[in-house]
């Protein structure tokens, strides 16, 4: 059943007391690492409350069902993020409808969007999306491609490249899950940190970890968890 916003504030703060307890375990600042609250399959109201709560941006699955619901919130500033697949033939409606496109993962991917973002006369943020754990069942750059994509993606004028997002694998018990998540984010920040060293680029957003996995993710360095269930309950 959908919150009241009253309930949406309770869950809200116990979710940033996980967040801030996995930052004093990793001895991080918990102003490093942002909530970003997932609205997808949910009503306008539920980006309405994340907005009123004072977060910056919701992040939906979905290109079609944003811009419809975008419209029609009550939060103009509320910033908006892709973080669902993208089809190269909705690009164009998704420069038009984010503000960042973090489920970025090819050279394909990366063309389309750049001569949409041309088209309307701005830079759109993104982030590269990693197969960071090797995970059929996922989308996501291959570990091994994702250098060559990162410099093909500095070339392009109308995009930004603010960092990298990936998934974390499911196991068939909670032990292995565990493991899948500490190995996927460990590998992203690995490969993050390699690659600011050799480019010369912060590469500053690691966008990992959600519900059920952002204590290790933190501990990785991640510096956005995308939080959904935990704040809106069971779709």
């Amino acid at each position: 059943m959908f919150p009241t916003y009253a309930e949406f504030v309770l869950r809200a703060d116990a979710v940033r007391a996980q967040v801030a307890a996995a930052c004093a375990a990793a001895g991080r600042d918990p102003t490093t690492v942002e909530l970003l609250a997932v609205t997808k399959t949910h009503p306008v109201a539920a980006a309405d409350f994340a907005a009123r709560y004072g977060l910056r941006a919701v992040g939906e699955n979905r290109v079609q069902e944003a811009a419809e619901k975008r419209p029609l919130c009550a939060a103009p500033a509320l910033a908006w993020e892709l973080i669902g697949h993208l089809q190269s033939n909705k690009s164009k409606l998704a420069a038009q409808h984010f503000d960042r496109v973090q489920s970025v993962d090819s050279e394909k991917l990366l063309n389309h969007l750049d001569r949409a973002a041309a088209e309307l006369g701005k830079v759109l943020p993104i982030l590269f999306q990693v197969n960071a754990g090797n995970d059929p069942a996922k989308f996501g750059a291959d570990l091994a491609d994702t250098p060559r994509l990162v410099e093909f993606a500095r070339t392009k004028k109308n995009l930004r490249l603010d960092g990298l997002m990936t998934i974390a694998p499911l196991g068939s018990t909670p032990a292995e899950t565990a493991e899948h998540a500490v190995r996927t984010f460990t590998n992203l920040r690995t490969l993050r940190d390699d690659l600011a060293a050799r480019l010369g680029v912060p590469l500053r957003e690691l966008s990992m970890g959600m519900s059920s996995d952002l204590a290790p993710a933190i501990a990785a360095g991640s510096t956005q968890v995308r939080v959904g269930s935990a704040l809106y309950g069971a779709r």
